[in-house]
């Protein structure tokens, strides 16, 4: 037997251990790979919607016929693989009538495999509750920072690439700033950056730029596409309404870290939250954010659906990334939710109280600045209350002189009005009245719709010639009115007098004339005496609140006789109900010349002044004092600071913005619509349900789940769409491409995730952290897989030309909004204000000459709302700004996960003469000449770094240097050509800057901000 030497073993050992080792192929996923290819081709004829099904074959799920189709096990014996290989096309799957694609030989060679392994079933990948998976280890992986990396770095290795190298420290802060605020770096930041050679710089940064300001304005950027935020209403006249207090919401949640949990909850059911506040009641305004109408013919019962549609179709694309809207006529065709499952989902919203057709209601929500400037108001007008209400011995000395004078005013008065106490009061239709000790009738019990009241009062030893109504606003009435119930205002259809003899029987009374103080237009005093129902005395309680009073002279007086009364009947049988008198007091007269008043005292005042001090009543002693307090000239300048805090009071709360908010009320009816046709009524009732198939929430006690319970199932740990959904935005939002490419459909139909274990990590990870967004970022961003060149290798290239292996940065235009802020920016014109209305930067004369109803006209703003940033930019859903619209922003009618990207010679016109881009051009310039030194190059140097955060190549600065002498030799040669462009935009040109210089590094500048570069993510 031979022996080996140790040197021997051990070169032995070592050519063994040099051996690959080859990792048996993990079984075929039905879910990840085999359910793509059957979607594509069989699941139309062959899915989850019956209605389209043949041959009662069914693909999607295992079942008894499939399993003798399928052959689990034996691929000979397999009906599906013989039919998808056929030639014959009698036989062959798809048939060539369906033209579907025949199934690649890759494919099917899947699909083989799959039969072979047993032809085993398991739930869609997005159906699935994600596990967090443990991250693999690769021998000899030096590049990885973190679990990303990790996952990215082993699916390099399984094809044999490598991830590219670093991107160099500009281009990082780039990126990480147009990433994370949407602005660029500034050239300090860059230097700073550059200059710090600390181990965790760039952690640095990404912790900077996270706490910035404009990092919730760039996250609410891309959530206000997705929840199709817009200023108009869309449909028809496409109408204003204010919702930009929601947008501040989002910027806020976002700048505060507010978990995604509570974020969603809020905006799906803020306003039934336990302890709601105004924050959670204007983030309940998403429910209203979709279009409505308000077209004068319009169907309400048509718009009542499409707006149910509207929420079901965009809150499961938001947050559940799933394609509901085919549902809303029948059973989906690749996914397994249903119609059921679409008006079941409907159903929550069923509560959310609006017009199906008309303007909407605004809800007044009062702001810090408003709140804090009410609470300054109201705390000076405490004090001027409190001194009004005082009685120094100068008031009380003034007080009585007044009171003397007044008796003297109203001398006669109290013997011109004699005020019994009533010998009867009823009425005929259940209300109550008790008599108060000054003679007043005041309401006791509810006030019916219609009321006719009867008081009887005695006749004195004089005829009666007249009888007096006056009647009492209450504070405890409605509307603080004449009428205790209804809105405060008051309709006597009727005033009858009526002679009641010892026998009981009645004559009626004649009147001769009928005055008031005040009469509501169309409702004069003259309609109570005129024997109609249909008219009748109204004094606009509803609106101004007073006392008043009204006289009925007869046409023959009233004669006192033995036994004899007088009746008098307040009728109230007007069509507004409850307009019925509250407090009231009758009075009679034997003046021969009746009137309302024969003093300028009034009859009430004049009852209270002139009844002595030690029998005055305490509504006598508040009355004199009160009116004393009006008038006297002791508190003067105490009713001027007073009229002045009140005034100043109104015009704060008439500032007061609105927003559209979720109010719950009676929820509507919800039914199946057969095929979506909102006159089809045969449908079946449905209650609030989640879709069938996914995890199921109930409501309390047993009830239909409420919104709450929605907004709750929406972010619970055994939903598995919303976290993945999010955590995919996000990545996309730091990549360019989404770990699932289709961002807004995680279902059959949609792209398979390349890195799935990543996204299931990645999501539980997520909710583990309590939802904390900027944990997210931060994870992301400082990964090695984030901070790659975009420069892939050719062979990177060849291998991963779409980069779904993400092992290269990507590359891409800004948006739309960044575009503009960009070059608002790099000029110094950017106002950095956060948050407030809406506002109009320039816009073409006559873009909006289209529109009616009623017709519109764009008005430039000016000031600092010209240089706002794009986020708040007037969304006119029908006629988009033009300068966004250019750039490839959406009109917001429907959810948009993700915008188009063109690249067209309209946006260069755009860069080139849009105003806000050559007045930024001209501000640019100045800049320049200000801050870049004497020379042109170290000028042109210092504009490069401005813009695209580096120094001009040597080629640059020669091809800017002779373009810049051309063009001064122009403007120099034609200074009216300079004037012309330097007069475009509000901001104006220094004098001390000559304008034919000014003029041709304008033309420098307007070059620089149109360079691809300058709106390019890298």
């Amino acid at each position: 037997m031979l022996r080996l030497s140790s040197v021997a073993w051990i070169l032995a050992i070592t050519l063994l251990t040099q051996q690959p080792v080859l990792a048996a192929e993990p079984p075929v996923s039905f879910s990840r790979q085999i359910k793509p290819i059957l979607s594509n081709r069989c699941f139309a004829c062959h899915g989850p919607d019956e209605a389209e099904r043949q041959a009662d074959l069914r693909l999607d799920l295992p079942t008894d016929e499939n399993k003798k189709l399928i052959a689990p096990g034996d691929v000979a014996a397999s009906e599906l693989i013989a039919r998808i290989i056929s030639d014959d096309p009698e036989v062959r799957m798809p048939p060539a009538a369906s033209k579907k694609p025949t199934v690649p030989a890759a494919e099917v060679e899947l699909l083989k495999r799959w039969v072979a392994e047993g032809a085993k079933f398991d739930s869609h990948w997005a159906y699935q509750v994600p596990v967090r998976t443990t991250p693999p280890k690769v021998a000899g992986d030096s590049w990885s920072r973190g679990a990303i990396d990790q996952f990215i770095f082993a699916a390099a290795k399984e094809r044999k690439l490598a991830p590219s190298s670093e991107a160099d420290r500009t281009t990082l802060l780039r990126r990480l700033s147009f990433d994370l605020t949407g602005l660029p770096p500034t050239p300090a930041e860059v230097d700073a950056f550059l200059r710090d050679t600390s181990a965790d710089a760039y952690e640095k940064q990404v912790q900077r730029l996270l706490a910035s300001k404009h990092f919730g304005e760039r996250m609410a950027l891309y959530w206000l596409d997705i929840v199709r935020y817009a200023d108009t209403g869309g449909y028809h006249s496409d109408n204003h309404r204010d919702v930009w207090m929601y947008r501040d919401y989002v910027i806020s949640a976002f700048n505060s870290n507010k978990p995604f949990d509570e974020f969603t909850r809020e905006q799906l059911a803020g306003d039934l939250l336990p302890g709601a506040t105004d924050e959670t009641r204007i983030a309940s305004g998403f429910n209203r954010l979709l279009q409505t109408t308000e077209e004068g013919g319009a169907q309400a019962k048509e718009y009542s659906a499409k707006y149910q549609a509207d929420r079901v179709r965009n809150t499961a694309a938001i947050w559940l990334a799933s394609t509901m809207g085919c549902c809303e006529c029948h059973n989906h065709k690749f996914d397994p939710f249903t119609a059921r499952d679409f008006y079941s989902m409907a159903a929550f919203f069923a509560d959310v109280n609006e017009r199906a057709v008309g303007r909407q209601d605004q809800t007044k929500i009062m702001t810090e600045v408003h709140r804090q400037k009410l609470a300054e108001i109201d705390a000076k007008l405490a004090a001027v209350k409190k001194e009004l209400s005082e009685s120094s011995p100068a008031y009380l000395e003034a007080f009585a002189l007044w009171q003397k004078e007044l008796q003297a005013q109203a001398s006669g008065v109290k013997l011109e009005w004699n005020t019994p106490a009533p010998l009867e009061t009823k009425t005929l239709d259940g209300s109550t009245y008790a008599l108060q000790d000054d003679r007043v009738l005041k309401s006791t019990a509810a006030t019916p719709n219609q009321e006719t009241i009867l008081v009887t009062l005695p006749i004195n030893e004089k005829p009666i010639t007249a009888i007096r109504l006056e009647v009492f606003v209450d504070p405890a009435f409605a509307g603080k009115g004449l009428a205790k119930g209804g809105n405060g205002n008051v309709v006597m259809t009727e005033f009858v007098a009526e002679k009641i003899a010892a026998d009981g029987s009645a004559t009626k009374l004649e009147m001769a004339r009928a005055e008031a103080d005040f009469s509501q237009p169309t409702y004069d005093i003259s309609g109570a005496i005129d024997d109609k129902n249909d008219t009748g005395w109204a004094v606009s309680g509803h609106q101004t609140p007073a006392d008043h009073v009204a006289l009925f002279v007869l046409k023959q007086p009233l004669a006192a006789a033995a036994d004899t009364t007088l009746r008098i009947a307040l009728q109230h049988r007007s069509q507004f109900p409850q307009h019925v008198f509250g407090k009231f007091r009758l009075s009679t007269t034997s003046s021969d010349k009746p009137a309302l008043t024969t003093s300028p005292v009034s009859p009430s005042l004049a009852e209270a002044v002139l009844t002595p001090d030690d029998k005055r009543t305490d509504e006598q002693k508040k009355l004199l004092d009160a009116d004393f307090r009006r008038t006297t000239p002791v508190l003067a300048d105490a009713r001027a600071r007073e009229l002045t805090l009140e005034k100043e009071r109104k015009e704060v709360d008439a500032s007061i913005p609105t927003t559209l908010v979720s109010m719950s009320g009676a929820p509507r009816v919800v039914r199946i619509l057969p095929r979506g046709n909102w006159l089809d009524d045969s449908g079946e009732i449905v209650t609030a349900a989640v879709p069938a198939f996914l995890p199921q929430v109930t409501g309390k006690d047993g009830a239909a789940p409420s919104r709450l319970d929605f907004a709750n199932w929406m972010v619970a740990r055994e939903n598995p769409l919303t976290a993945r959904v999010f955590v995919n935005r996000v990545w996309k939002l730091a990549f360019g491409e989404g770990l699932v490419e289709t961002l807004d459909d995680f279902g059959s139909q949609g792209a398979q995730p390349t890195h799935p274990e990543l996204l299931d990590y990645l999501a539980v990870d997520f909710i583990e952290s309590k939802w904390n967004v900027k944990r997210l970022f931060e994870t992301i961003l400082t990964s090695s897989a984030y901070r790659q060149s975009s420069l892939g290798t050719p062979e990177l290239l060849a291998a991963d030309p779409a980069n779904q292996l993400f092992l290269r940065q990507n590359r891409f235009r800004i948006d739309a909004e960044m575009v503009r802020d960009n070059a608002l920016f790099t000029s110094g014109l950017l106002v950095p204000q956060i948050g407030g209305p809406s506002v109009k930067p320039y816009q073409p004369a006559g873009y909006w000459q289209y529109l009616n109803f009623p017709r519109r006209e764009w008005q430039n703003d000016t000031g600092d709302a010209q240089y706002r940033r794009g986020l708040y930019t007037y969304w006119q859903r029908t006629f988009l700004h033009p300068s966004l619209a250019a750039f490839d922003a959406p009109s917001r009618e429907e959810c948009t996960v993700e915008r188009p990207r063109s690249n067209t010679p309209q946006q260069a016109l755009v860069l080139l003469n849009d105003p806000t881009y050559v007045e930024s051009a001209r501000n640019l310039a100045v800049k320049i000449l200000k801050q870049g030194g004497e020379s042109t190059e170290q000028r042109l140097q210092f504009g490069y770094r401005t813009v695209v955060s580096r120094e001009a190549r040597p080629a640059e600065l020669a091809i800017l240097t002779e373009l810049l002498a051309k063009h001064l030799q122009e403007y120099e040669a034609n200074p009216s050509s300079a004037a012309e462009l330097l007069a475009i935009g509000m901001s104006g040109s220094p004098a001390d800057i000559p304008a034919p210089q000014l003029a041709a590094w304008t033309s420098i500048s307007r070059v620089l901000l149109n360079l691809h570069e300058g709106i390019t993510r890298n």
